[in-house]
């Protein structure tokens, strides 16, 4: 592993930012760390980055105890939420900013900041100054001048934040292209969990200061370890319900499956996995809000004292109102239960 981070605990006062978390990192991955403000992401890289010490646990990188290790010694760097260019330099001049402080001759600098810039296709920029730039293209200046030293570990601390919708799509594929062209370590924070699973190999859940779950996008949304982790990844929020096996079928309180033989427990019912079906329902519900998303319709629904969302395609979605009693069907191909605790 290039990274491994091992119970690490951090406080501020009286109040605990990391508490005992552990996480490693794949050299050459592309790995999200996805959780809620407050998690603790943001400290998790500063620690990593030299910028922050911890109060116990073990941190090394590639191989060797890095605790002590200044931040000129890790061979990283980080691209934070603020672009923090230098506003007076022009954009050939930030790039070649960290080179000309290592020391590197001009004409060395003059060929890294050229590469960097075709690459990240800023070069017909190069002789501007920050304020004459979009926010997309300050945030690739801001990424060439990580990039431009050839560090073996990328840290990204939710650097798509400050950037339109149109802007954020553009920058993932940005990054997902440098990832695959220089097969650098990413490790990327985000509160985002589209930016993490259409980016991401590996995912890192962060809840309250701890790793809660790890592995592939797929795994994590097909199989969640617990109703946290099944809520935090998919959009709409998975369904969460409490199931009990009786002798009919599946209790769901709102519906019983008399087709599915399944133990009593906690079940995950994704919300593109409820459709309407009027021949064969499984159990009906009244409709408190609309979300008309263009291609698809979240439905908002209530079945007895079970809130529940229901996506749904095509013409008929468009026909339902609120208020409405709607006929629903559960997948019972995608009927998940989770684990014990």
């Amino acid at each position: 592993m290039i990274l491994e981070l091992s119970d690490i605990h951090k406080s501020y006062g009286r109040h605990a930012a990391l508490k005992g978390l552990s996480l490693s990192v794949r050299e050459g991955s592309f790995t999200a760390l996805l959780g809620p403000s407050s998690a603790g992401k943001t400290t998790t890289l500063r620690i990593i980055g030299g910028l922050e010490t911890v109060d116990r646990g073990a941190f090394s990188l590639y191989g060797q105890d890095a605790l002590d290790v200044p931040v000129q010694g890790r061979d990283l760097a980080m691209v934070f939420q603020t672009f923090a260019l230098y506003p007076h330099l022009t954009v050939a001049e930030n790039l070649g900013y960290p080179l000309r402080r290592a020391g590197l001759s001009r004409a060395e600098t003059a060929t890294r900041v050229t590469e960097t810039a075709e690459m990240l296709r800023i070069a017909h920029r190069i002789a501007v100054k920050p304020g004459q730039l979009s926010g997309g293209e300050r945030q690739r200046v801001a990424i060439g001048r990580a990039l431009i030293r050839k560090p073996r570990l990328l840290l990204l601390d939710e650097p798509l934040t400050n950037l339109d919708a149109k802007l954020r799509d553009e920058m993932r594929v940005e990054l997902k292209r440098l990832h695959r062209e220089l097969g650098i370590t990413m490790l990327f924070a985000t509160p985002d969990q589209l930016e993490a699973t259409s980016m991401a190999e590996q995912i890192a859940l962060i809840d309250d200061g701890r790793i809660i779950a790890r592995g592939t996008p797929d795994d994590l949304y097909e199989a969640p370890r617990s109703a946290k982790v099944a809520r935090m990844l998919g959009s709409p929020p998975a369904n969460v319900v409490a199931g009990a096996a009786t002798p009919r079928g599946l209790s769901l309180g709102f519906a019983t499956l008399a087709d599915a033989a399944h133990p009593s427990g906690q079940y995950v019912i994704r919300p593109n996995h409820l459709r309407l079906d009027p021949a064969a329902p499984d159990f009906r519900a009244d409709v408190v809000l609309i979300e008309a998303l263009g291609d698809s319709t979240v439905l908002h629904l209530e079945a007895g004292d079970h809130a529940l969302r229901c996506v749904c395609f095509g013409e008929t979605a468009r026909t339902v109102r609120i208020g409405d009693e709607v006929p629903l069907r559960i997948d019972r191909d995608h009927l998940r239960a989770l684990p014990e605790p």
